[in-house]
């Protein structure tokens, strides 16, 4: 398996799209289903938020500081996605918001991961050496280990605090 920073991140967003599908999928009266699925995604942008804050965006800002103001967009958008999740965390599948705002998550973070793919990764990919994207590679699987799995986290929370402040 690869460990390309980008082939990483991108095989995370082919997963959590899945997601998205399956609930969109779902159909209306499919309530558990639709909240077992919303669990899912939440664990696994939480995952990913958590380790392109802590690894992809310091390294690029250090590596590619011409590319500073896409990262602190990302940061902003992280951080939309992350109060959307905590929200959607605290919420019951049958509250009558939780299918809008697993609509809005959804809508959010698509648009977010078509930016990181068809914008900033290409300027990520230009500016890096393979090896570069190896090692950053390398530290996102590692810190990948140990993320936090919850909005609700402590690590994630301080994580997402600083990401903001960044």
């Amino acid at each position: 398996m690869s460990t390309d920073a980008i082939v990483l991140l991108k095989n995370d967003h082919k997963e959590v799209k899945k997601l998205f599908r399956e609930f969109e999928k779902a159909g209306e009266k499919a309530t558990e289903r639709k909240g077992q699925i919303v669990s899912k995604i939440i664990e696994l942008l939480t995952v990913h938020t958590y380790i392109e804050n802590e690894v992809m965006y310091p390294e690029v800002r250090k590596l590619l500081p011409d590319l500073e103001d896409d990262v602190l967009e990302s940061y902003e958008e992280h951080h939309v996605a992350d109060v959307l999740c905590l929200e959607l965390y605290a919420m019951k599948p049958d509250n009558k918001h939780f299918d809008a705002k697993t609509t809005v998550l959804i809508e959010n973070v698509e648009h977010h991961v078509g930016e990181e793919e068809h914008d900033w990764f290409p300027k990520v990919r230009e500016g890096l050496s393979r090896k570069q994207l190896q090692e950053i590679g390398a530290k996102l699987e590692q810190v990948k280990k140990s993320a936090p799995t919850s909005p609700v986290d402590p690590k994630h929370v301080k994580s997402a605090k600083h990401a903001i402040t960044a």
